[in-house]
């Protein structure tokens, strides 16, 4: 059995860090502009992110256990602790997404909030903020084919529409207020109801995700027939019994079931599994196991011998 995967580098642990501080500190930021000067979008916001200091820190601890390397009770590793991590998030950002839609249907039969430049330029900040924060943690988490960083990324960028929403709807009421436009204090529940809907979506696709992983699903038919063409590459291969792999949180596990030519020694197969082994690892860095079993292969069916796959 080859070393299992010792885990994620340093640049996707820095960048979960900077994400958790991040939350922090907007959180704070919106619940106290949104508290003092009123605003009913910042406060939404402002819980929110402090549903995602929630997500952020449990996609931290996952990752580290996903670290841990295979043991006598898990000797495939820790990867699938980074998937429930990602299915954490998952669960938030739906969450979130519920919480968003309230409020602002909420917010359709209330009087609106008057709106304050203050809030304004908060929400700016955080748009922009969590606009850098999805394009440098979905770089390093597709970098490092991180599940619970990529969740992360995505949660920023349900974030960032959430921060578009409260710059639209603040800045239609703040141009309401300036023109007697009543109407137009209306805008930010309404933008929130499309938001609530984009992140509800993001939330499903990340939820799926980590379901189809925990369920074993098999990676996809344009990664196996890469592999089947790796082990077709190899002229001791005369055939391939069976092939599966599937994903393992941030690395992948291969089974491979082939056949060669039956009158080979046993330390003649034992050559070409560490062939293959070392061919499908080179060229795929985040495999960390290949299982081969070998079958007898011959050129036809003789007396007294099965060519079929045991």
């Amino acid at each position: 059995m080859v070393t299992m995967n010792q885990g994620h580098s340093a640049s996707s642990i820095m960048a979960i860090w900077v994400s958790l501080l991040s939350n922090i500190v907007l959180t704070v930021l919106k619940l106290v502009v949104g508290f003092v000067f009123r605003s009913p979008v910042l406060l939404a916001d402002g819980f929110h992110n402090a549903g995602d200091v929630v997500a952020s820190a449990a996609a931290l601890t996952s990752m580290r256990i996903s670290k841990r390397p295979a043991d006598q009770d898990h000797p495939y590793g820790h990867g699938k602790a980074e998937v429930i991590g990602s299915g954490f998030v998952a669960m938030i950002l739906g969450l979130a997404a519920i919480y968003i839609a309230f409020e602002a249907v909420m917010a359709l039969f209330e009087d609106p909030a008057t709106a304050s430049k203050i809030a304004l330029l908060t929400a700016i900040v955080s748009l922009i903020w969590k606009y850098v924060l999805y394009i440098y943690t979905i770089r390093v988490g597709k970098a490092e084919n991180s599940k619970g960083l990529i969740a992360t990324a995505y949660d920023h960028l349900a974030d960032v529409y959430a921060s578009l929403a409260a710059v639209v709807g603040i800045g239609l009421a703040l141009i309401g207020d300036s023109f007697a436009i009543p109407l137009l204090a209306y805008g930010d529940p309404i933008a929130g109801i499309i938001v609530s809907i984009l992140v509800f979506k993001i939330a499903i696709e990340i939820g799926k995700e980590s379901i189809d992983i925990l369920m074993e699903k098999s990676v996809s038919d344009e990664r196996l027939a890469a592999f089947e063409n790796l082990i077709h590459s190899m002229p001791e291969v005369k055939r391939i019994d069976r092939l599966r792999a599937r994903e393992h949180g941030h690395y992948v596990l291969v089974d491979i079931r082939i056949g060669v030519t039956g009158d080979l020694t046993v330390q003649e197969g034992h050559v070409i599994s560490s062939r293959l082994r070392n061919l499908i690892m080179a060229q795929n860095e985040d495999v960390d196991e290949v299982l081969i079993h070998l079958n007898p292969w011959y050129p036809e069916k003789q007396s007294g011998i099965l060519t079929n796959e045991e």
